[in-house]
């Protein structure tokens, strides 16, 4: 199953037309408002934004069709590089427009936004961005040379995690083949496979420490340039939150790490071990089986079609008519993502699904994207893309859906895998990627380049306070930061992953517990809003509040909840005398003690 791009474009060579035409239009657009701002009607901004959103629309159509090529295939580089170019040439014709804007007297830009309400919220963001923005001709130089920037060791970092082999068992895998392993029931085929992964990183150790400290530098540099008090600093404003939040997010999180350290704990008596390295961390507490692309696409379309048939009908048409990319292969780029195009075509799933039942949780989060994405077109393409922290709300809450339904229909045995599982994916989307944060700011706050080893410590270092003494990290996990693409591509993007969990697990208990009649609504409507309101005010129409204390707590509850009810139902489990990876029959566990909360 792989990508129709004919969606966007039929050929490079229609692209290429299309870009020429737009040269024009984007050339006539400076030519008719640069300068001219403070001398427009009202009836004139409004025509001058509805332009510029369209002119803006179309290339980020022409910049998708060369990023998909490349995800597909890291050869083309050229092709990326090529696109990237007339994109930026294209961008740099509208580019005063804001900084003009922003420039314009207080009252004057009142007065245009009161004529153009759909863009009030647009607008009123630019302005906050004001003190960040740098003169047109300075802008403009940064716009030229982005392409070989940080934006090229992104690239760089893509084609080296593409290309790198993991030899295991005579094989070359690539990333996404080593690390499915790692969730292998064979603690032999788990060690070994962290080992080789360990130890092929450290081989790279060289070129991909290199690609951070420039990604680190570059950071720096924007922070001096646009006076950001740190590099976090320009994440937070983008996702319309301030480091306080974070910070109570970070404190909450890290407050409740005794409960992955109290489910390792008890994950190790269930497996028999003396000991839990970091190589157990995913071993499955049953055989875990393996699943087909079409049994996992059949229960996530009937999991969203009990939730909303809305869901299932986006999901489908996913499916059937080439918006999912579905196999690994050969200089595909590793990872998932869900990229939302343009309202013209529709988003672009990409996964590397290894049949393994993690997949069918990736196949769920990535359709959370695009569902999100689908309907967050009808606000607008400058709304389209949603502050972070919310745009990974839609993706774990499908994953809870489909988690959900499964569960349902679980057989008794079968209960307390699906539930360690799931604990251990909200593991990885909260605690794991909240060190992910901490280890970036500790990364960011070095001065000067720092050595492989420092940023291995460090990682060691903030791994180790979700584990406490449940878990040992051994050496070979050292490297490990070094795979990670979000350090990379979208520094500090991390804590919105912690962010949606809690956020996810807080809406879904008002959900399941029936606290909210018309939630269905609510949600869509939550979805179809797409970034044009704040998550302040998105998160308050389920009736929260984010600057609340207690807002935090009901996620964690909701966590907590499900860790006792693991132990519980685990509390009388043994392993065969070799101490395979083995749970002894449920069938004695009560209805009651099923159903504990």
């Amino acid at each position: 199953m792989n990508w129709d791009l004919k969606a966007l474009f039929k050929d490079e060579r229609e692209c290429e037309n299309s870009a020429q035409n737009l040269a024009i239009e984007c050339e006539n657009f400076s030519a008719k408002f640069k300068g001219k701002l403070s001398n427009l009607s009202g009836d004139e901004f409004l025509g001058a934004l509805k332009e510029l959103e369209n002119l803006s629309e179309n290339i980020e159509k022409i910049a998708t069709y060369a990023y998909l090529n490349f995800a597909t295939n890291s050869k083309n580089g050229g092709f990326l590089a090529k696109f990237e170019k007339i994109c930026n040439d294209l961008q740099s014709n509208l580019l005063f427009f804001e900084i003009e804007f922003c420039d314009l007297p207080e009252q004057t830009a009142r007065n245009l936004i009161a004529f153009a309400p759909k863009y009030e919220y647009y607008l009123n963001l630019v302005l906050k961005s004001a003190s960040h923005k740098l003169n047109l001709n300075e802008e403009l130089v940064l716009l030229k040379s982005s392409n070989v920037g940080v934006r090229a060791f992104a690239r760089l970092f893509d084609e080296t995690m593409a290309r790198m082999k993991f030899k295991f068992d005579g094989k070359n895998l690539n990333e996404e083949q080593i690390l499915s392993l790692l969730h292998d029931k064979s603690r032999k085929v788990r060690k070994k496979a962290t080992e080789i992964l360990g130890k092929t990183l450290n081989k790279n150790a060289h070129i991909l420490t290199y690609i951070f400290n420039m990604v680190k530098t570059d950071a720096q540099n924007e922070c001096e340039l646009r006076h950001y008090e740190a590099p976090e600093f320009a994440m937070h404003e983008a996702n319309q939150i301030t480091k306080n939040t974070i910070d109570a997010l970070i404190n909450a999180t890290q407050n409740s790490f005794n409960l992955p350290i109290k489910f390792y704990k008890q994950k190790r008596k269930i497996l028999g071990f003396k000991k839990l390295y970091d190589y157990d961390r995913y071993a499955p507490l049953n055989d875990d089986e393996k699943i087909e692309f079409s049994e996992a696409k059949r229960i996530v379309l009937d999991a969203f079609g009990e939730f909303n048939p809305r869901f299932r009908d986006i999901a489908t048409r996913a499916f059937d008519e080439g918006w999912i990319d579905a196999f690994s292969r050969e200089n595909k780029i590793s990872g998932a993502f869900s990229h939302s195009a343009v309202k013209s075509a529709h988003p672009y799933v990409m996964l590397n699904f290894t049949q393994n039942r993690r997949d069918l949780f990736t196949l769920a989060h990535e359709l959370g994207h695009a569902i999100h994405q689908f309907l967050s077109y009808e606000a607008g393409f400058f709304y389209q893309n949603t502050p972070l922290t919310t745009a990974e709300t839609a993706s774990v809450f499908c994953e809870m859906i489909v988690f959900d339904y499964v569960l349902k229909r679980a057989k008794t045995a079968d209960k307390s895998a699906l539930i360690a599982a799931k604990l251990e994916d909200i593991f990885a989307t909260l605690y794991r990627q909240i060190s992910f944060t901490t280890f970036e700011r500790r990364f960011h706050a070095q001065n000067g380049e720092i050595s492989h080893e420092q940023l291995s410590q460090i990682w060691l270092e903030e791994s180790r306070k979700m584990f406490g003494d449940a878990l040992v990290l051994t050496k070979n996990y050292a490297p490990f930061w070094s795979y990670i693409p979000h350090f990379i591509h979208t520094p500090f993007y991390c804590y919105s992953y912690g962010f949606a969990q809690l956020f996810v697990l807080a809406i879904f208990g008002i959900y399941k517990h029936k606290k909210c009649e018309n939630f269905t609504q609510i949600y869509t409507q939550f979805l179809r809003a797409g970034g044009s309101k704040s998550p302040n005010e998105l998160i308050s129409l389920f009736g929260l509040d984010l600057d609340s204390d207690e807002f935090w707590q009901l996620g964690l509850d909701e966590i907590c909840a499900l860790v006792d009810e693991f132990c519980a139902i685990n509390s009388g489990k043994f392993v065969n005398e070799n101490g395979e990876n083995k749970i002894a029959n449920l069938c004695q566990m009560s209805g009651k003690t099923e159903g504990k909360k």
